[in-house]
């Protein structure tokens, strides 16, 4: 079976289950894909809908067929593992390197009928279609490894399902911001143990988004330079707050961290999004993405809850001022302790740090690897 081509000798093949769900292959070795969904067919849930917040002009998902997804399953019943006799999983084929398919039960849906985000926000806006594609993106069949755990070759392939995927999902006339992140611990909410991560495509500017795009936009329009392209440099000069660096990469803690541990991952060359990475910052990517996560369960000797959020450019806006970085945040601040975002940063957004960015960089360099 013939499938699309991507970078670093990755395949990619195409596959329909049960539900006419679409699962992707992406592959090195030259595997053939030819396994059915073996599962009784079962209906796609409807699409839910976008409200309004008046209060802030935020739009909040209403998506209540999420109550019954599955949560926290044994290992035995993990539903992210290849297929097998008696027990027939979201992967129909028996291994696997990477896959990506849509999410059985998402928050966004893709739809032939979007409706146009409203341009005039108000008390009176009425709720849209909630429209936009939730995608699962499973980084190994192998139910113990951490995305740490992988070898470079693994984790280029990953990146080649990233990168392809936000290729495609840019080409959608409704989508207009690609989210790739993965959720790591039950700390930060994970429902499935399993290694994996997911695409949320939009379709509106998620409010984080919304904010860096003004403030990049100002700073293009005050200094005539990209505000991120500023930053690396400056930590660069800095130094203090480097954690890790190679030829195409740096991984530092922000200047004003919001979390214990948060670092940030960018290319040291200008991107936009992940599909403009070129050969050589794709090559140079995996032995930093490497490094970095393992310095962090390497603080406390213990694998650490964390966050880790692709921030680029939106589809089709702010993309002469917006770049690419990886962002990883940890609320591990000790063992045993958790920073909770209680009422400063959960009611009001006002973060406060009980550590120094300098000395959260210094724990993560001391780590040995």
């Amino acid at each position: 079976m013939s499938g699309k081509k991507l970078g670093a000798g990755v395949v990619r093949t195409d596959r329909l289950l049960m539900d006419g769900r679409t699962i992707r292959y992406y592959d090195t070795q030259g595997q053939e894909r030819n396994a059915v969904d073996q599962r009784e067919p079962e209906t796609q849930p409807k699409i839910g809908e976008m409200r309004l917040d008046p209060l802030n002009n935020e739009w909040v998902v209403m998506a209540a067929h999420r109550q019954t997804r599955i949560f926290l399953p044994p290992k035995e019943l993990n539903p992210l593992a290849p297929s097998r006799p008696g027990f027939l999983t979201e992967i129909p084929e028996s291994d696997y390197e990477v896959v990506v398919f849509d999410n059985r039960s998402p928050s966004l849906r893709d739809t032939d009928a979007p409706e146009k985000i409203p341009s005039e926000l108000t008390l009176e806006t009425p709720p849209v279609p909630a429209a936009g594609k939730c995608e699962v993106v499973c980084f190994t069949s192998s139910y113990d490894a951490s995305f740490k755990d992988l070898s470079p070759n693994q984790i280029r392939t990953v990146l080649e399902a990233w990168r392809d995927r936000v290729a495609e999902l840019s080409k959608v006339d409704y989508i207009e911001h690609i989210a790739p992140f993965e959720n790591r611990g039950e700390e930060v909410g994970v429902t499935l143990a399993h290694p994996h991560g997911q695409i949320y495509a939009y379709p509106n500017l998620p409010v984080k988004t919304t904010q860096m795009l003004a403030v990049a936009t100002a700073h293009k329009k005050r200094t005539g330079r990209v505000l991120l392209d500023d930053v690396v440099a400056r930590e660069l000069s800095d130094k203090v707050r480097i954690v890790a660096e190679n030829k195409e990469w740096v991984a530092y803690v922000p200047y004003a961290a919001r979390y214990p541990f948060e670092i940030h991952v960018a290319p040291k060359r200008s991107v936009t999004d992940l599909a403009e990475l070129d050969e050589q910052a794709c090559e140079a990517f995996p032995t930093i993405a490497k490094e970095v996560l393992q310095r962090l369960d390497g603080v406390f000797d213990m694998k650490m809850a964390y966050i880790a959020a692709w921030h680029q450019a939106p589809v089709r806006v702010g993309r002469d001022v917006m770049r690419l970085h990886w962002q990883i945040t940890s609320v591990r601040r000790a063992p045993g302790k958790l920073k909770y975002l209680a009422g400063s940063e959960s009611a009001f957004g006002a973060f406060m740090m009980d550590v120094w960015p300098e000395q959260s960089a210094q724990q993560l360099r001391d780590v040995r690897i």
